[in-house]
């Protein structure tokens, strides 16, 4: 699978969420292809991949809420971007249980907000957005979700993207039906882990936060299931689902922007299928330490299974992962220990994360 995405030389992209730990990849990587890169997005926490990179001034951005439709309106009227990629969100499931309301307002209403932003603003654009596998509604059963399946949501988080994903389709099958001017697809990705994540409640942070102090790791669900892959997997299928949409779209063909213009999983190989404890005890082989129970919170509900079908991003697109779920997490510790390396010197790691990203694109099989 080879990557052709010189679509985006010199094209003017916004990426909603770039201080995120995804949306600074994404930037990353357009920098590289050439693009000019917008962000828009609440600020970046503390330490994070966007201060790593040093992106605050490589990139031309805003700190803005797409709560706030007015300013976000504006944004994108003065901007008019070639491509959106909207990864701005409230991205984690315990956080939504302490703030159900706002987690919907920013998942689901947000969304909303940027899709008429550009409605209103009557020029061309390419759209990628960006929801969860968590979308989908999940009984528990063994099963790989596909995209035809229904979506749910048992917890805040959950539900607020599966309605997300409701607003996405409603725009796109009605609003944006008519004509080729707007094209507009959504992404559904794994547990993506990688370089430069640190966020609360997430599986590897927690471990590095607690491996760099000499604390045992915390672990709640240790016998739960996710489908863990490397950020880099996610991101490039964002990419090729721009890339060719956008082709379609310049061509005027709105059966071939049709093919496009849907819903696709992005998600690894069944092996990497892996346990939380599996996940725990890879990590602790590149960076020594010890993991141990941690309470759960009884109210929190979580699904103990969750796997997602990729074959259609594989027929329709061509995507298939590239790293198997050792590579995934040895590539993910390597860049936490260059960072610990560098952290007292206060170094970039632009470098280095430049240098993971050729690893990933060079990789032929």
């Amino acid at each position: 699978m080879p990557f052709d995405f010189s679509i985006y030389s010199g094209r003017r992209v916004l990426v909603t969420g770039h201080t995120g730990f995804k949306g600074a990849w994404l930037c990353e990587w357009l920098l590289g292809l050439g693009a000019e890169v917008h962000g828009l997005a609440l600020p970046a926490a503390e330490p994070s991949l966007f201060f790593a990179l040093e992106l605050d001034r490589r990139i031309k951005h805003a700190i803005q809420d797409i709560r706030h439709f007015a300013e976000l309106a504006e944004t994108v009227r003065r901007l008019k971007p070639d491509f959106i990629f909207h990864l701005a969100a409230q991205a984690l499931v315990r956080v939504s249980y302490r703030e159900p309301v706002p987690t919907f307002a920013t998942n689901a209403l947000g969304t909303a907000h940027l899709l008429e932003a550009v409605r209103t603003a009557h020029f061309p654009c390419t759209i990628v957005a960006i929801t969860t596998d968590k979308c989908y509604e999940n009984d528990g059963r063994p099963r790989r979700f596909k995209e035809s399946d229904p979506l749910g949501g048992h917890d805040p988080y959950s539900a607020s993207k599966a309605a997300a994903e409701i607003v996405i389709a409603s725009y796109r099958d009605s609003l944006f039906a008519h004509g080729t001017d707007v094209a507009l697809a959504s992404a559904r990705a794994g547990n993506v882990i990688g370089g430069g994540d640190w966020a609360e409640d997430r599986l590897v942070p927690d471990c590095i936060r607690a491996l760099s102090v000499n604390n045992p790791i915390p672990v709640r669900n240790p016998g739960f299931t996710r489908p863990w892959q490397h950020v880099l997997e996610p991101v490039s299928g964002y990419l090729l689902l721009g890339a060719k949409l956008e082709a379609a779209r310049a061509k005027k063909d709105a059966a071939e922007v049709a093919r496009y213009a849907q819903a696709f999983n992005f998600g690894p190989e069944p092996e990497a299928n892996r346990t939380v404890c599996d996940l725990t005890e890879e990590v602790l082989r590149h960076w020594p330490g010890r993991w141990e129970q941690a309470t759960q919170e009884k109210h929190l509900r979580e699904a103990p299974l969750l796997s997602l079908d990729i074959a259609k991003a594989k027929e329709i697109l061509g995507w298939h992962p590239r790293w198997n779920f050792s590579e995934t997490v040895a590539q993910t510790m390597a860049w936490y220990r260059e960072y610990e390396a560098k952290k007292s010197a206060a170094a970039s790691m632009i470098d280095f994360t430049q240098k993971q990203l050729r690893a990933y694109t060079e990789r032929t099989d």
